[in-house]
């Protein structure tokens, strides 16, 4: 029977074993709205300091081994039998504000990865700060692209997580001031979460 998990980084209230941790991930895999990723796990459970980084590795690869979870060709994961059986009879083991506030985490974390396809940004050093170069992808063509300076690392970092999160409502805001639309610029405006 697996002990107790290391705790750095896991929040008051997050999970302290490793038998919680699998029954979380379990849940997690087979209630997600699509196959997650590792990078997508990690994001979810790790922005929330449920899990600790390292026993969220190792029960992911330990669940793997036990026949309850798989990934395919794409590094994404998927339940077995095995693994539902596991979800849907040991959720109640793992408290239900861990697995509302994952799956929750996870949600964002597969809308942010999807946003991440289409807004892209990349991050060069330019003198003493650092230049974004930011690009809206569709259907294999960029339909917006801009430049912005940002005077150090936190901002740039800062600026190109926005990007990512609202390149959209970017967008708009931009076209419809190149249109001379104000009021769509002010309801625009109100509406992009910053």
């Amino acid at each position: 029977m697996p002990g107790n998990a290391f705790t750095g980084g896991v929040r008051p209230g997050g999970l302290t074993t490793s038998t919680e941790i699998r029954i979380l991930l379990c849940y997690l895999v087979k209630n997600a709205p699509s196959p997650l990723s590792r990078e997508e796990l990690e994001s979810a459970l790790l922005s929330e300091e449920l899990v600790n980084y390292f026993e969220l590795a190792a029960n992911l690869g330990d669940l793997c081994d036990q026949g309850l979870l798989e990934q395919d060709e794409t590094g994404r994961y998927h339940v077995l039998p095995e693994g539902c059986e596991v979800a849907d009879t040991l959720q109640n083991d793992v408290p239900r504000s861990v697995r509302e506030a994952a799956s929750r985490a996870v949600i964002r974390a597969q809308q942010f990865a999807r946003k991440s396809a289409q807004h892209l940004v990349e991050t060069e050093k330019a003198g003493d700060g650092y230049m974004l170069h930011c690009r809206i992808e569709d259907m294999g063509s960029t339909v917006f692209s801009m430049s912005i300076f940002m005077p150090d690392r936190e901002s740039a970092h800062l600026a190109k997580q926005q990007f990512i999160e609202n390149g959209a409502e970017i967008y708009k805001l931009v076209l419809a001031a190149f249109t001379g639309h104000d009021q769509q610029i002010l309801q625009l405006s109100s509406e992009v979460q910053i």
